[in-house]
């Protein structure tokens, strides 16, 4: 069914951390309909999952814990999960951020293999500003955003174990991945704030819809 005949009815995890507002609202300009929800058995019926976050990782991934055991699942079953900015690294498997904090080993989602690092000492953190998207590979996310700027804050970025994750990467200092994948394409994460980047990030939004829907 055409995306523009039906509307995919989108759940954001309410789990404490995050832009909720800014981010439902980003949705529901993109199309869908939203509900923003601590409950599980709602992430079960809808047509896409989005997982944001604000703050630390560990702090994420222990709000998180709840859901864990259900974001797993549909994302195994195939379910669209959208992971943005802190949602995104959540989405990994460790994060040198709970080490540097001195708050022991905080575990990812694990659904894209890989650990989160911090940037170097060389380089203003947080990184915060507008930055370009460099695609590196085909995925429904990206269409016609190549060369596009997008609104970043953040002080620790993704390192996936699989280069294939890298759906596009940013230039900081080091090229870093500005927005990952798994394998199988239903797991995706942007490093950046779709919801804070204008026509670009709103362009992001309706491919998520879009993919929600043709799934």
């Amino acid at each position: 069914m055409n995306a523009r005949q039906t509307a995919a009815e989108v759940v954001v995890v309410d789990y404490g951390l995050g832009n909720l507002r800014s981010v439902t609202r980003g949705l529901e300009r993109a199309g869908a309909e939203v509900t923003l929800s601590e409950d599980p058995a709602e992430f079960a019926r809808a047509d896409g999952i989005v997982l944001p976050g604000v703050g630390a990782f560990s702090e994420g991934m222990e709000n998180a814990g709840p859901f864990r055991e259900t974001l797993v699942e549909q994302a195994e079953a195939g379910t669209p999960l959208f992971g943005i900015c802190l949602g995104m690294q959540m989405l990994l498997t460790t994060s040198e951020e709970a080490d540097h904090a001195g708050q022991g080993d905080a575990e990812g989602l694990d659904l894209v293999p890989g650990k989160n690092v911090r940037f170097s000492r060389d380089q203003t953190v947080p990184h915060m500003g507008w930055n370009e998207l460099d695609v590196q590979r085909d995925h429904p996310l990206v269409e016609g955003v190549d060369g596009e700027y997008a609104y970043f804050v953040h002080s620790y970025y993704a390192v996936p174990d699989d280069e294939d994750a890298v759906v596009a990467t940013t230039d900081y200092g080091v090229d870093f991945a500005s927005i990952v994948a798994n394998e199988a394409g239903n797991v995706f994460g942007t490093q950046f704030h779709p919801e804070k980047s204008g026509e670009t990030g709103l362009r992001i939004l309706r491919n998520f819809v879009d993919y929600c829907v043709d799934q």
